[in-house]
């Protein structure tokens, strides 16, 4: 109770220093505030960042080899499980083998798994480092953008290998492949923006962190990584509703349309999805630099 009225009396001030006459400010407001923040704490970002991955292989014999392991283990489960007992399909096209299926859900997976691992470590990224909150000079939004960058190197290799099996057991690669410069971006995007709201917010409501478990679980039904894109439009008209406002499943459906069918991107999904990703960006920046004066007398 004490930690909710915390955070009440806080957003209330926010709103109050963000609106005031004399303490107006938009600039955290601005896309490129919290990135500019990052770019003056670049040394500190990278090297938590590496702190972040050593600690994931901490005691294990293979170490970072694991990275590189794990997708390629994923891979190939999905290619037997799902492409070989199922036979499962992702369009109508009789050029489409169980194996293009196999990789389709793995490339949708990589996007998947990106924004979740985010997910599921911001809540008490904060609360986890106390020793760092006290300390007024040190940039808190350092922790939170360290997370994202831990799990965009993973979700790199992975999509790295995606695109070796496109190109050697797949269809094959072709310049529809560098859309993905265009479709993943705003996933990053989301991904920070989660990440600085969670874990601002997960100071004051820990509930969060036990909760994310069945959120990223009803996240991966929602995002079509498992389904194609044509099964949304046999829902019922309010589940389509819901499912379209999904920016992630867009972009997964668009990933491989891309690379996988060699199709262009739809321009209306791609204002949807950088207008998703600048919008929860921002959004999630400013609840935590709203937010961060009270870390302290919570935790």
């Amino acid at each position: 109770m004490e930690n909710t009225l915390i955070l009440g009396s806080t957003l209330q001030a926010g709103w109050s220093t963000c609106f005031g006459h004399r303490f107006m400010s938009f600039s955290v407001f601005n896309p490129s505030t919290p990135f500019r923040e990052l770019y003056r704490h670049r040394t500190l970002l990278a090297q938590f960042t590496r702190r972040m991955i050593e600690l994931r292989h901490r005691g294990s014999f293979l170490g970072l080899v694991w990275t590189v392991v794990t997708p390629l283990l994923s891979l190939a489960i999905y290619t037997f499980v799902f492409g070989f007992i199922f036979d499962g399909r992702f369009t109508d096209l009789q050029r489409e083998t169980s194996l293009d299926y196999a990789i389709g859900i793995f490339l949708g997976l990589v996007l998947f798994n990106f924004l979740s691992e985010v997910m599921a470590q911001s809540p008490s990224v904060i609360v986890a480092q106390p020793n760092f909150v006290k300390k007024v000079v040190f940039p808190l939004v350092i922790l939170p953008a360290a997370t994202v960058a831990a799990a965009a190197v993973s979700a790199t290799i992975s999509l790295v290998l995606a695109l070796l099996g496109v190109a050697v057991l797949g269809p094959g690669l072709d310049w529809h492949a560098l859309l993905l410069f265009a479709i993943v971006p705003p996933v990053v995007l989301i991904a920070f923006g989660c990440a600085w709201f969670l874990s601002a917010l997960g100071v004051f409501i820990r509930d969060i962190a036990s909760a994310m478990p069945f959120l990223v679980q009803v996240l991966v039904y929602m995002s079509a990584v498992f389904y194609p894109m044509r099964l949304v439009w046999k829902a019922p008209v309010w589940l389509q509703d819901l499912l379209l406002l999904n920016p992630l499943l867009h972009a997964v459906e668009s990933s491989r349309d891309a690379v996988l069918w060699h199709q262009p991107a739809d321009p209306t999904m791609l204002v949807f999805l950088w207008t998703s990703g600048i919008v929860t960006c921002s959004g999630g920046y400013w609840v935590f630099h709203k937010l961060r004066p009270a870390f302290a007398d919570v935790i």
